[in-house]
Formats: structure tokens, C-alpha cells, sequence
């Protein structure tokens, strides 16, 4: 059959093709689904993990500094998780929203305007929990540069930290073969006050990052439904919802442990 989903009534058309069965409605099937916790239509996505043995040394020491994250910052190693969340549009409804009413929800206008995009540059403070971010009309390294230079390593700084400690993908934008080097000469501008080490995620392995977390959070949080005006008006908005979120910001409670990973890995081998 060329579907890739069914639906109760389709299931239910497919036993009538059948002779030798009973004519069934699709509530009759939906019954049956329910009954046997059966769910045909839900899917979830994986990625088989190519080389094992070498995700495995690259996310270890990753895991291993997560559930060290509060011992190394008392001890003055700070560790941040950094990405970008890309292309983040700023629509301009042709209608303002209509506010909820009595039995009613928002009602958000589904036709709009692009206003441009914007790029956020982030950091989570694994330690406690703490979002630095900036907004930039491009996205290359230079301009993962200026976060770091504008808003990374002044808190590193002001923390009085020795050791600052980053986790990164291998995005182009962080230009793993030109950061080690450009981060030493940091090192020298900092006149030895700062230490900086990398810790590499593993290809596609995303999951594996805590700032994703966060991400998620500020979609389902600020940015569903999206309605601004222009690009500034966005950059504000970001900016005003890192700060609030950061009143109340706590560690991620992370649970996925190298043993897990071994297991998980072990099992697909």
C-alpha cells in the first residue's frame, strides 16, 4: 500500500478488501488501536552512529564535564555551551494578533510579511544555567568571534575565572581548524588570564549539546507565535527574553551518562 501513515478508516477500508473478514467501521478500529495502546501513525527518528568507537572518545570527555559542571566552576573552569540558532525570521502579521476572549484562543493572522532574519549567537552556562546571546545579521565566523570577544570573555572575566571551557559542533561557522589557533592569541590579549579549552562534539550529534535544550525552549516559549515588526524589534525582544529567563535560570538536569551512551552504542553494534 503507498501509504506511509494510515488513518482508522483507511485500516478499516483495507480489512473490508478482505472476504474472508467482517465488515468493521473505523470507530470499531479506533477501539481495537486503543484497547491494544497501538499508535500506526506515530514515527520517531533515529541516526545510526557510523564510527563507534570514535563518538565514543569524542563524548566522553563531554559527558564526563557535564556532571562536573559545578565542581569546575567553584574550582575556576567555566563551562559553556555555545551554538547559533539561525535564520530567525521576523513576520509581521497583516493583522495585529486578536487577544483571547471568553472560550476563545489568540487568534494569529496566517498571512504575513518578512521583515528579515536574524541570527543568535548563544551560550548556556552549564553550571548554572545562564544564556549570553547576541544577534547578528550574518553568520560566519567573524561574527562568532565578536560574541566570543564582546560577550564571552568579558564574563569569563567578571566571573574570575582561570579556565573557560567551550563545547561545540563541527559547524562551519566555528571554524574548528582557525579557532584553537585564534583562541590562543585571546590567551595573549588576555595577558594569561584566561585559559581556553575546546571539547568537540561528535558528528551529528547534536543531541549531545545543552544549548539545543535551550533552543527548544525559547521556540515553544517566545518565538510561537511570531509577530514582529521589524528586525530590531526582534533583536529587543531577544534580548528582553534572555534577561527574564535568566532570573529564574537553572542547570539543565542532565541524566544522560557515559555508561548510558555505552549501552545505547553496545546495543547497536
Amino acid at each position: 500500500m503507498p501509504l506511509a501513515r494510515w488513518s482508522r478508516a483507511e485500516l478499516a477500508r483495507r480489512v473490508a478488501q478482505d472476504p474472508t473478514l467482517p465488515h468493521i467501521s473505523a470507530s470499531t478500529v479506533g477501539r481495537w488501536l486503543k484497547a491494544e495502546r497501538l499508535r500506526p501513525w506515530r514515527y520517531h527518528a533515529w541516526q545510526h552512529i557510523h564510527d563507534p568507537a570514535s563518538f565514543l572518545q569524542r563524548a566522553r570527555p563531554v559527558l564526563h564535564v557535564y556532571g562536573q559542571a559545578r565542581v569546575l566552576l567553584r574550582a575556576g573552569t567555566w563551562l559553556v555551551c555555545l551554538d547559533e540558532k539561525t535564520s530567525i525570521q521576523a513576520r509581521e502579521a497583516e493583522q495585529p494578533p486578536r487577544p483571547t476572549r471568553p472560550g476563545k484562543p489568540m487568534l494569529h493572522e496566517a498571512r504575513y510579511h518578512r521583515r528579515g532574519a536574524r541570527h543568535l549567537f548563544a551560550g548556556l552556562s552549564v553550571a548554572d544555567g545562564n544564556i549570553y546571546g547576541t544577534c547578528r545579521s550574518r553568520k560566519c565566523f567573524v561574527d562568532f568571534q565578536a560574541f566570543l570577544q564582546q560577550v564571552i570573555i568579558p564574563e569569563a572575566l567578571r566571573r574570575q575565572v582561570h579556565t573557560v571551557t567551550f563545547i561545540l559542533d563541527n559547524g562551519t561557522t566555528h571554524a574548528p581548524k582557525r579557532l584553537e589557533g585564534w583562541l590562543q592569541e585571546q590567551e595573549r590579549a588576555c595577558d594569561g588570564r584566561l585559559h581556553f579549552q575546546v571539547h568537540w562534539l561528535p558528528p551529528n550529534a547534536s543531541w549531545l549539546d545543552q544549548i539545543e535544550i535551550w533552543f527548544s525552549i525559547l521556540q515553544r516559549k517566545h518565538l510561537q507565535p511570531n509577530q514582529f515588526v521589524s528586525t530590531t524589534a526582534l533583536e529587543t525582544s531577544l534580548d528582553e527574553y534572555i534577561a527574564y529567563y535568566n532570573q529564574t535560570a537553572t542547570p539543565i538536569n542532565w541524566t544522560y551518562t557515559i555508561e548510558k551512551l555505552e549501552q545505547k552504542i553496545g546495543a547497536h553494534l
